[in-house]
C-alpha cells in the first residue's frame, strides 16, 4: 500500500493559509457538527442528495427499519432530513463533511501535501475559488452520473474528494516533475507527480467504470473523483498567477 508522507517544498515562497483554513474546517465541520459521524441527521440534511439537485426542491423521507445481516439486529436509520438552505448549496456543504475519520484522514492528507504548492502558484484567493468552483463541478458531475446510468437519485453523497481530485489535477500539471514520497510498507520511496497522480487517476477512471450501470464501488463516488480531476485539469491554467517582469 502506498501511503503519501510528502513532497518538495523547498521553492514554496507563500504561507499556505487558506490550504490550513480548508483542512481546518474539514476537521471542525467532522467533529463539531458531524459529532465525529455519529450525528447522522446533519449529515443527511447538507449531504448532497443527486434528486434535490435535478428536482431544486428540498426532499425529506421516513426513517428505515434496518436489520444488520450478521447480528440479526434492527435499527432505526434516519431519512432524509429537512435542509434548511437553498438545496444547490448543499454542493458547498457536502465539501466539508464526511463519512467517517478514515475518510476525513485521506482526503486531508491529500490536500495537505498537495494543496500548498498549488495555492501559492495560483495565489490565495484564486486557489479558494478554484478549490470550491471544480468541488461545485465535480458534484454536478457525481449527479449526473447517478441520474444518467440509473443509480439511486436519494443516496446522500458527501466529502472533499471532488475538490482534493482537482487539486491533485492542478498539482500534476503545474508541477509534474516533482517528487511525492510515499511509505510502501516499511520502505519510504519518491515518484515524479506526473507517475503517482497518473497512476491515481488510472485507478479512479478503472474502478469508475466497473461501477457503472450498477451500485456505486464500495460506496465511493468515483464519478465525482474523475469530474473534479477533469475539471482541475481544465481550469488551473486559467487560474494561475501571471509573473509580472520589470523592465531595467
Amino acid at each position: 500500500m502506498l501511503l503519501p508522507i510528502g513532497d518538495e517544498n523547498h521553492d514554496r515562497k507563500s504561507f499556505p493559509f487558506v490550504n490550513y483554513l480548508l483542512i481546518g474546517l474539514n476537521i471542525f465541520v467532522f467533529i463539531f457538527f458531524q459529532g465525529f459521524g455519529y450525528n447522522i441527521q446533519f449529515t443527511f440534511s447538507y449531504a448532497t442528495i443527486p434528486a434535490e439537485i435535478l428536482t431544486g426542491s428540498d426532499i425529506v423521507t421516513d426513517n428505515q427499519l434496518i436489520v444488520d445481516p450478521i447480528s440479526g439486529k434492527s435499527f432505526e436509520m434516519p431519512g432524509l432530513q429537512p435542509t434548511g438552505i437553498p438545496v444547490f448549496l448543499t454542493l458547498i456543504t457536502s465539501m466539508f463533511m464526511h463519512g467517517g475519520v478514515g475518510h476525513l484522514a485521506g482526503n486531508m492528507l491529500y490536500l495537505w501535501i498537495c494543496g500548498d504548492n498549488v495555492e501559492d502558484r495560483l495565489g490565495h484567493f484564486r486557489y479558494l475559488v478554484f478549490y470550491l468552483l471544480c468541488g461545485v463541478l465535480s458534484g454536478l458531475t457525481h449527479v449526473l452520473s447517478v441520474w444518467f446510468f440509473g443509480q439511486d437519485l436519494l443516496t446522500p453523497c458527501l466529502g472533499a474528494s471532488g475538490a482534493i481530485s482537482a487539486v491533485l489535477a492542478g498539482y500534476l500539471v503545474l508541477f509534474p516533475h516533482k517528487r511525492i514520497t510515499f511509505l510502501l510498507f516499511f520502505f519510504v520511496v519518491s515518484i515524479p507527480a506526473v507517475i503517482a497522480i497518473g497512476l491515481w487517476f488510472l485507478f479512479q477512471v478503472s474502478n469508475g467504470l466497473g461501477a457503472l450501470g450498477g451500485e456505486q464501488a464500495g460506496g465511493v463516488a468515483y464519478a465525482a473523483h474523475i469530474g473534479g480531476f477533469i475539471a482541475g485539469l481544465l481550469l488551473v491554467n486559467r487560474f494561475r498567477q501571471r509573473l509580472r517582469y520589470q523592465r531595467v
